[in-house]
């Protein structure tokens, strides 16, 4: 067989990602604050950007682009949106007549009019006090040292405290051995020992123990009339506790199963993480990207914008453009020209597409809106991306991080997106998570002596039309952290 060169013309279409096109997918899955970093970084690094401050109201036209080229963009897909009347970003523009050749971008098919992106002014969450957010609690180590201040007196006293309290845990246990930090600490072992018993005497009562059963036992110690019988339990009988052998422990103490029981209930009084109580981490709150308020003509979406830096281009350095003759300088400027557009365009293409989706979300799941979680459907990502006809990837970048506030309260957009469960009768399936909210249902309403066993629950299940597995069961009980029935079961 001969071998020959032919040369053979061929038309194909694909899609390149360009790195501008990267940025545009990129910016999907930002949280708002990752979104703020970004912006306030960009307009470091580019000199062509600025930020449009509060004071500054005039709203001004916006310049066409360098070129078309950028116009490709919307071709991606996934990235086709709703337009807007009043975008976020804007551009500033010079007073002179520009050439149409060097600047051009058709910005009327970008921007469009047929929702309102920003929250009004009554929906705006107030901002938190000056005292929450200065104010800075002791931490648990902080509190350590000022006590191990006040009780000791000599230097080496206070420098083994503080090797002591350095290895002391968050949740209040001591994380290393004795003779390691006599050792690293060139400390004498009965300095460090006689130390370590004048930091167990410390508020909160149980800190620096080395385990369960020792924090336990200086939690018991340090009230004012120790109870001997409950020092005994804690010290023979705590690992048999979880077995539930009640009468057998009994026996062995020589009290009877009522005085057991009532050792059991201070028992669960003591802490067993003391340290926890000076946890100085606060509170974090949840800005709502989407908000749903409800018209007389219903569910209406609303984008939140709080937060999110205003950019638009300096109107200096789009004059400084057009005027200057020095190629190089016009080279750098055009391509900061050209990222500065981009930047613009991809952060309305952002709000667009979670606009849309939360959209889409209010259609699907309205009699969730109305009626609670017990009718909440099961909805997928398929769903939605038919729904707005994006990708179903892009659909999936644009919840992550990101929460809508609805009538029935704040919910990460994830939280709509879950598998569904067969039911017996007709077509409508049942939500995985109105399937662990019957679950709990039930076992709330279940004898404690006799607690529903998961074969038992699948029984109740399948009256309430829900068609599940043992094993789903199972799997649902322990994402809900319940217990087997036999840890349950309350035996007196």
């Amino acid at each position: 067989m001969g071998m020959e060169l032919k040369l053979n013309l061929k038309m194909t279409q694909k899609l390149v990602m360009t790195p501008m096109l990267q940025q545009a997918i990129k910016l999907l899955p930002l949280a708002r604050l990752e979104l703020a970093q970004l912006v306030h970084q960009e307009i470091i690094e580019n000199p062509v950007l600025e930020e449009i401050l509060e004071e500054d109201t005039d709203e001004e036209p916006l310049p066409e682009s360098l070129d078309g080229e950028l116009d490709a963009a919307s071709d991606l897909e996934g990235l086709e949106m709703p337009e807007i009347s009043e975008p976020l970003v804007q551009e500033a523009q010079s007073h002179e007549t520009e050439n149409p050749k060097e600047q051009e971008m058709e910005w009327e098919e970008y921007f469009q009019d047929n929702y309102e992106p920003h929250v009004p002014a009554d929906f705006a969450n107030e901002a938190p006090s000056i005292e929450a957010t200065c104010k800075k609690d002791p931490t648990l180590h902080d509190h350590l040292h000022w006590q191990l201040n006040l009780s000791v007196d000599s230097d080496e006293d206070k420098f083994a405290g503080a090797c002591i309290i350095g290895n002391i845990q968050n949740d209040g246990y001591l994380n290393a051995d004795l003779e390691e930090i006599a050792q690293v600490g060139q400390i004498p072992l009965d300095r460090v020992e006689r130390v370590l018993q004048v930091i167990q005497s410390f508020e909160p009562a149980g800190v620096g123990a080395r385990d369960l059963r020792e924090c336990l036992l200086l939690q018991v110690q340090a009230m004012p009339e120790p109870d001997s019988l409950l020092i005994t339990l804690i010290e023979t009988h705590l690992d048999h506790l979880d077995q539930r052998h009640y009468p057998k422990i009994a026996n062995a103490l020589k009290i009877s199963v009522e005085d057991l029981l009532a050792l059991l209930e201070s028992l669960r009084e003591l802490d067993p993480k003391p340290g926890f109580q000076f946890q100085s981490e606060g509170f974090d709150y949840i800005v709502p990207d989407l908000i749903v308020v409800l018209t007389d003509e219903g569910y209406e979406v609303l984008l939140n914008d709080e937060g999110v830096p205003k950019v638009r281009i300096s109107s200096y350095y789009h004059d400084l453009l057009k005027s200057t003759s020095e190629e190089q300088t016009k080279e750098y400027l055009e391509s900061k020209y050209r990222a500065a557009q981009w930047l613009i365009k991809s952060i309305d293409q952002r709000r667009q597409t979670i606009y849309k989706v939360g959209k889409s979300i209010v259609k699907l799941q309205t009699e969730f809106l109305e009626k609670g979680l017990s009718y909440l459907k099961p909805m997928v990502l398929r769903d939605v991306a038919q729904d707005i006809e994006m990708h179903e990837s892009t659909v999936s970048r644009i919840t992550t991080n990101k929460y809508i506030d609805t009538p029935q309260g704040i919910f990460e957009l994830k939280f709509f997106f879950h598998s569904g469960i067969k039911s017996y009768m007709g077509d409508n399936n049942l939500s995985s998570i109105r399937v662990k909210n019957m679950i709990q249902e039930i076992i709330s309403q279940e004898n404690p002596k006799k607690p529903y066993t998961d074969d038992e629950v699948v029984e109740l299940l399948m009256k309430k039309n829900a068609k599940i597995a043992r094993r789903t069961v199972t799997k649902y009980r322990k994402e809900l952290n319940i217990p087997a029935a036999s840890k349950r079961k309350k035996l007196f």
